[in-house]
């Protein structure tokens, strides 16, 4: 289904921290997400690492590197859906980091997990644990916030499925391992990339 490219004919495309980010979180979040009932404690420890890597995810996105930038992958809703449109007539554009569509399942991943890890901070809040305990926050714990609180995490398996679906589709439409390129950095090099200023020679 892919082809064996070697290293002489890959391009770096994702810094390490980005990777590192992206496997440590999958991994403390469906830890979490198993450990919800009846190993709170665990739980409770990987909520935490949840949300120290999305901070750290959002800190990235302003000072990371040129592909891990917010600024240089997300695009409006109406690029996002043009971006599915060409992907499907196999006449999308190459993107050496995340392409328009799959910077909106970025955002929306980011966005529900935080809420994930907020609502989260605010239960254990309630109980006097945690870094919002003895706070405003503290007050507003209970069982809606615990609805709130499922319900997004839910919400969050949801879109891990979508994107997982996502990265299967595009990995075969565009002819790229996209897993494997978030495990090594690199990807197919290409031409052009639309992301990278087309007067650039791939590789550099």
């Amino acid at each position: 289904m892919f082809s064996n490219d070697s290293r002489s004919t890959t391009v770096k495309a994702w810094d390490p921290l980005v990777r590192v980010f992206h496997w440590s979180l999958v991994f403390f979040f469906l830890l979490a997400f198993a450990t919800e009932d009846d190993w709170m404690s665990l739980h409770v420890w990987a909520g935490y690492a949840v949300a120290m890597l999305i901070g750290f995810r959002l800190l990235w996105g302003v000072i990371g590197t040129r592909t891990a930038r917010f600024l240089t992958f997300v695009k409006p809703p109406r690029t996002a859906m043009r971006h599915l449109g060409a992907m499907l007539s196999r006449k999308a554009p190459h993107y050496l980091g995340h392409n328009p569509a799959a910077a909106m399942m970025v955002v929306a991943l980011l966005g529900s997990i935080s809420l994930v890890a907020f609502s989260g901070l605010i239960l254990i809040a309630a109980e006097g644990q945690g870094p919002l305990a003895g706070t405003f926050f503290a007050s507003i714990g209970g069982e809606a916030m615990e609805e709130v609180h499922e319900f997004f995490a839910n919400f969050t398996l949801l879109l891990v499925f979508a994107h997982v679906a996502g990265v299967v589709v595009s990995s075969l439409l565009e002819g790229e391992n996209l897993v494997r390129a978030m495990i090594t950095g690199r990807k197919k090099a290409r031409p052009t990339w639309a992301d990278v200023n087309p007067e650039r020679r791939v590789g550099q």
